[in-house]
This record gives structure tokens, sequence and C-alpha cells, in this order.
């Protein structure tokens, strides 16, 4: 939110308002201040205090209407709701009481498009604000509440906006080995779990092999990681069918599936899927294709956005249990799933879409996806591997304060997903979960990790992962100033309101004052930075303002207890 300039305040004394009350019912009067506190193109920022002039009151409603069009996005202090013009303003837990000559303040922000004018009338429980008092033969109603709390009153930096949300998020993770061998039992709790050390993937990718007999490699890992994680989805997805329905008659260097064998391949996606759920383990995301536009030496299948749609169309009701996803292009072409969202009955047998981020940025479409998002369909970026920090292949990936592996995680990996998140992008799943580059070693004794054990690009990721869960839809958040150089993403879900904030610059923000639409019972804050790794961090709570300091190049999580 830029602030271009402070408009006056004006104090009201509109007409008084008749109002049939019981007799010896309480005196009644208040002022209202209304002050437009901030202005920009299209919105707008006020405050209004209430001067009580009346007896005490233990609890308060204002009322005003607004004569240009003008809408409330988000309030502080206050629960406020608009009915066209007519506005309500009620008060929370901590500022219902107001003493005699006492006062009550709350903020909001609006849009307005075009002029902005102040409401020329308030009125308070009913009675109108003329600036003075009248004893009322009906006493106006009041409700209930708690004891007051002192109420926060300082300009916010980031405010959330929970009344405008955009994607629900499905989750962050990674793969398992697609030709190797498994993840240990301990390796998945610490990949997938959520408790101290753990860095809470909800996403586990895995590959269907074609070739049947190498199916049970992965079921212990999948099977530990859906009942010791917390609503963790497995995406599978197929490198290539068998070599004999193949043009080239060979696993490798693509060649594409023969026609008359789609239902042969629909019935051994089938099947997997069906063998993986009698294993205990349930294929929530079956793809279609890893990489239809990547051909190399090693398992991979060619197919054109076109035949993709056909196969969907004609052939995919059959693969059971599970929802298919078109079609991890290697950079989200949509040329490989655009046939598909374009015809109905292919886009009814999908529940996904999937991409790669190997070039989709300098594609230009590291951004929203329209026709997804016009059919509905959650976009899921489903691969990528970036290491060049080791350039010759160093050992540095095991020191966690090296510099060179904190600039690429930070810069390039953290930065893409904050970026995903911004492009309405409902889960980001990196490539594998265990290797030295990655989030828990491997062990390789040239790249000096430890097997199983957290890397720093894993407590970075998990700051995402961990407290933004599946389930959790992503909402709108303005930014002061002072907030200008962070990129925060905020969520709410579970009763939690969560913001992810990178700070990429070179100097911290410190006490950055975050702002939640309602009261915050309490506040947690972890950073990962070059020498912390998801370490707790030290909050202000004050009614719905969590004050919290950002350092220069780090990754922080707040997260709202409402």
């Amino acid at each position: 939110m830029k602030k271009l300039g402070v408009a006056g305040a004006v104090m009201l004394t509109a007409a008084a308002v008749a109002v049939a009350l019981p007799a010896g019912a309480a005196a009644a009067g208040c002022a209202v201040k209304y002050t437009v506190s901030s202005q920009w193109q299209g919105g707008f920022g006020a405050d209004v205090t209430i001067t009580n002039l009346g007896d005490p009151l233990t609890g308060w409603t204002l009322t005003w209407s607004y004569s240009a069009g003008q809408t409330v996005t988000q309030a502080w202090n206050t629960t406020l709701t608009q009915n066209g013009a007519a506005v309500t303003a009620r008060n929370v837990s901590y500022n219902g009481s107001i003493a005699t000559n006492g006062t009550a303040s709350f903020g909001f922000n609006g849009s307005s498009p075009g002029s902005n004018p102040a409401p020329t009338a308030f009125a308070l429980n009913g009675v109108a604000c003329t600036g003075g008092t009248t004893t009322p033969t009906t006493g106006p109603t009041t409700p209930p509440t708690t004891p007051p709390t002192t109420g926060p009153v300082t300009t916010p930096d980031v405010t959330v906006n929970t009344a405008t949300r955009y994607q629900t998020v499905d989750g962050f993770g990674a793969a398992v080995s697609i030709w190797g061998g498994a993840w240990s039992t301990a390796e998945t709790q610490t990949l997938v779990g959520t408790g101290a050390g753990q860095l809470g993937l909800s996403i586990v990718r895995t590959g269907i092999s074609p070739v049947s007999g190498e199916w049970p490699t992965q079921v212990n890992a999948l099977k530990t990681a859906k009942s010791y994680g917390s609503n963790v989805k497995i995406l599978a997805s197929p490198w290539t069918a068998p070599a004999a329905w193949k043009t080239n008659n060979s696993r490798i260097n693509g060649g594409k599936l023969k026609t008359d064998y789609y239902d042969d391949y629909a019935n051994h996606l089938n099947s997997y899927v069906q063998y993986m759920k009698n294993q205990g383990v349930a294929i929530d995301v079956t793809s279609v294709q890893n990489e239809p536009d990547w051909h190399p030496a090693y398992d991979s299948m060619d197919w054109s956005g076109t035949e993709l749609r056909d196969f969907v169309r004609d052939q995919g009701a059959k693969v059971q249990n599970t929802r298919l996803m078109v079609a991890e292009a290697v950079n989200l072409n949509y040329g490989y799933t655009d046939p598909t969202l374009n015809d109905a009955g292919a886009r009814n047998n999908v529940g996904y879409l999937g991409g790669h981020l190997y070039g989709t940025e300098d594609s230009g479409r590291l951004k929203p996806y329209p026709l997804a998002d016009q059919h509905g369909k959650p976009v899921w970026m489903t691969e990528w591997n970036f290491h060049e920090a080791d350039g010759s292949g160093s050992n540095i990936w095991g020191n966690p304060g090296n510099q060179a592996v904190w600039d690429e995680t930070l810069d390039d990996i953290m930065r893409t997903v904050h970026k995903s998140m911004e492009s309405n992008w409902s889960a980001y799943i990196w490539w594998y979960g265990k290797r030295y580059y990655s989030f828990i070693g491997d062990g390789e004794s040239a790249y000096g990790t430890t097997a199983g054990a957290p890397l720093k690009r894993g407590y970075a990721f998990s700051q995402f992962a961990k407290y933004v869960r599946p389930g959790y839809q992503r909402v709108a958040l303005t930014k002061s100033t002072k907030a200008a150089p962070l990129e925060v993403t905020a969520y709410q879900g579970g009763g939690k309101i969560t913001l992810v904030i990178l700070n990429r610059s070179t100097s911290a923000v410190s006490n950055a004052v975050l702002q939640a639409p309602q009261h915050v019972t309490r506040a947690e804050h972890y950073l990962t930075s070059q020498n912390a790794n998801a370490a707790g961090q030290p909050t202000s709570v004050n009614g719905g303002q969590v004050t919290v300091t950002v350092p220069a190049r780090s990754i922080s999580t707040v997260v709202f207890t409402l």
C-alpha cells in the first residue's frame, strides 16, 4: 500500500434521530472523529474514534453509510460488515467498554471507485452522534463483551486481508528416488514430520516403473509418509510405458506410445494404483507422463498435446481411485495442457495440471495460468533441480554456513517458491528429497553431507512446507513503505494465519508490525538464515498486531493463532 497523502479529520454533529426507548433508560450521546489517514489510487485507509458522551457502555455498535460507492476491504480493532452502502462496526473483546467521556478507536482500509467523501452521519447503538446527550425512551442494545485489554494502535507494515482469497494450497514436497533405493523410515519421518528438526513435507512424488516387479521398492517409504505425516499426498509419475508398446521399442530416447496400446497403458496405470492401494498406500494423483517434451537417453516417452488430450478423454476413466494429471512438461508449456482444458470430455477426466520449472520463468510462464483457473484445475509445479553453487563439485553442501549455498537457496529456490504461490499455483515439488544439494543429506563423501541429516535447503523449504498446511488458502495483504523490501505471502487455515516472509535485501526490517483482521491469541516466529535453522524468534502480540524483526538475507514464518 503506497500512502500518497492524508486528508483532514471531520467531527460529525449529525441531526438527532428519534428513538423510542423505555422511561428511565441510560443517557446516551456520542461524537465521532473520522479521519482519512492515507489515500492511493482506488483505495484509502481510515481511522475512527468514538467518544462516549453518555453513561458508560459495555459494548458498542457504530453505523454509517457511504455515498460514493466506497467498500471496506479489511479492518482492525473492530468487527466490520457492509451491506450495500450501509456499514456496521462492532467492538471486539478488548475495546467494548467505554467510560463516560472515554474513547474507542479502530481503523480499516477500503476501496473507492472515484471520489471519497467522508460519511455525514453516524449512530452509536442506534442513537445519532450529535456531540451531545439525550435520555431516550428505549435503551440501546449492547452486545456481550469480555473484559477489555489494551488494543493495538501502531500503523501496520503488513496488513492481512482474509476477505480476498486466492488458491487453496495442496502442499509442498519432494521425490523419492525414481531409479534407486527408498528413503528409510527415519529419513521419511524427518522429511514429512512436523516436530522439532523435521521438515513438514506434505507431498511425496514417486515413479511408476514400466516393470511391475519394481513397484514394491517404494512401498514402505510411501506407507510411512502417509501414516507419519499430516495429510500427505502421493503423486505418481510414469517416465515410460513398457518398451514393446512404443514406436522405438525401447524404454529410452523417447518414442511414442502406439495408439493401439492406449488402452493397455491406461490399464497399466490403473494396475499400479490398485497395487499400491492394496499395500495400504493411496495414490492421490497419477500423472499421465513425466516430461512428454523431453526425450533423453533414459526412461522417457514422447507425446503431443493433442495425443495427451485423446488419451485422457478416451482412456482416462479406466484409471480408478486417483485423480489424473496432465502433463508435466519441462517448462509448463501450455501446448501440452491447453488441448485437454479445451475439450470437455478430456477436461472432466483430469484433476490437476502439472509442469516443471526448467526454463518456465524465462519463458514467461511463472505466473497465473488463466485457462486452468477458468476451469478450476489446480496447477502443481512437480519438479525442479537446481544446484549450481557447487561449481566443480566441491563439498560445500555439508557446511551449513556456506554463503554460496545459502545465496542460491534464498535467491533461486525460495524465491521461486514465493513466486509460484503468488502465481496461484497449489503445490511446489522439488526433485529428490534426499540428495547432497536437497533437503536431507545422502552421505556421499565427496559432498560432505551426512545421510538423513537435514540440510540448509531443507530448513529453508520447511518455512513454507511445515507451516502452510494442505487446505490452507492464500489471502491478500498490503505492505507499507517500510516493508517494501520484504516478499510476503499470507495463508489462512486451521484457526491460524501464516505469513512467509523473504528478506533478500542486505538490511534487516526491525520491529515490523503485522496486522491480522482479528484478535491474535498467540504468535510464533521461525527463522532460517545463513546462520540459523528454523530457529524460534521473539515476538510481541498486542490485540490484532504482532511485532517481529526480520533479519537481512533470511526467510521467516510467522504463525498467528486466532
